[in-house]
């Protein structure tokens, strides 16, 4: 494994840009075949083929590179998607939204409820939940800590952090604060996850983000059980199919009609569904998953 290109590509859990993150961003298309072709090592110990993609994971690298689409980065845009969602199957699927803005000093903490989130419409996870205004506000050290955080990845963009996801390219950085959507008489917080190929929603999960392991039931199109597990780590349960669920599949295949590949991801909250996000390239296209279920999962994404 070469330590220079391992440093330049994985991004630092602390939340750091990547290493060598100017050589990055100001890099000229056309080295972003070679560049990721390293990643792509690094990440999987394979290597990538791009002129013939055959698995899951070559696919989405193929993907990021030739179908980086301004529709694509609109929808990723967390802000922008809202009116297209509005359009497509109504403002009832929108989560609430307290406050967007440009500046982190520029939050109305005190119109603000006592729990939130915040997060950026550009990035992947960058966010953070406040259980406690006063005692954030109060506490000075975490509050800066937080506040220098966000102004970091407010000049920053996202995409060479995972690996050229191209779709997170060009999409003009704002502040989203949203209510915490957890229900108080759930243990466990639920999502649904819907990957569609080609238009179709196929592979379908439920997760319910239990401690200290998340659970999740797995279905394919046919509400069966499916045997593809996309996430090793969790814990596999047989549940039977909720409405709220065959709900999000249906307005799932009405906003991947147009793409070849997208996972369309939901919130369960109060009996309600909310959309969440429209990920394109999920995990980067770095599943750790075996060459068989790879190659599976590759033959069912036409190009």
């Amino acid at each position: 494994m070469n330590s220079l290109i391992k440093k330049i590509f994985l991004r630092d859990d602390i939340g750091e840009p990547p290493y060598e993150y100017d050589l990055l961003i100001n890099l000229e298309d056309n080295k972003y075949p070679e560049y990721l072709k390293k990643m792509f090592k690094v990440m999987t110990g394979r290597k990538l083929n791009l002129k013939h993609p055959r698995t899951f994971n070559e696919k989405i690298q193929w993907l990021k590179l030739y179908d980086a689409t301004p529709i694509k980065t609109s929808l990723t845009d967390k802000v922008k998607v809202r009116d297209w969602i509005k359009e497509k199957i109504g403002e009832q699927y929108l989560k609430p939204v307290l406050w967007i803005g440009n500046k982190f000093d520029d939050i109305p903490f005190d119109s603000l409820p006592v729990s939130f989130i915040i997060k950026t419409n550009h990035g992947c996870k960058w966010m953070y939940k406040i259980m406690n205004k006063d005692r954030f506000i109060k506490g000075k050290e975490l509050y800066t800590f937080i506040k220098n955080r966000f102004d970091g990845w407010m000049n920053q963009t996202f995409f060479p952090w995972a690996g050229f996801e191209m779709q997170y390219k060009n999409i003009e950085p704002k502040l989203i604060i949203e209510p915490i959507l957890t229900d108080e008489n759930k243990a466990c917080p639920t999502e649904y996850e819907i990957y569609c190929f080609n238009g179709n929603p196929k592979i379908i999960q439920e997760i319910e983000y239990c401690m200290p392991a998340a659970k999740i039931s797995v279905y394919d199109e046919n509400y069966k059980r499916s045997e593809i597990l996309l996430n090793p780590e969790y814990v596999e349960v047989l549940k039977d199919v909720e409405e709220n669920l065959k709900t999000a599949v249906k307005l799932s295949k009405i906003l991947c009609k147009d793409f070849k590949l997208v996972r369309v991801d939901w919130i369960l909250y109060n009996n309600h569904i909310y959309f969440n996000e429209m990920t394109f390239t999920p995990f980067s296209g770095f599943f750790q998953i075996d060459d068989k279920m790879n190659l599976k999962l590759g033959n069912m994404l036409l190009l």
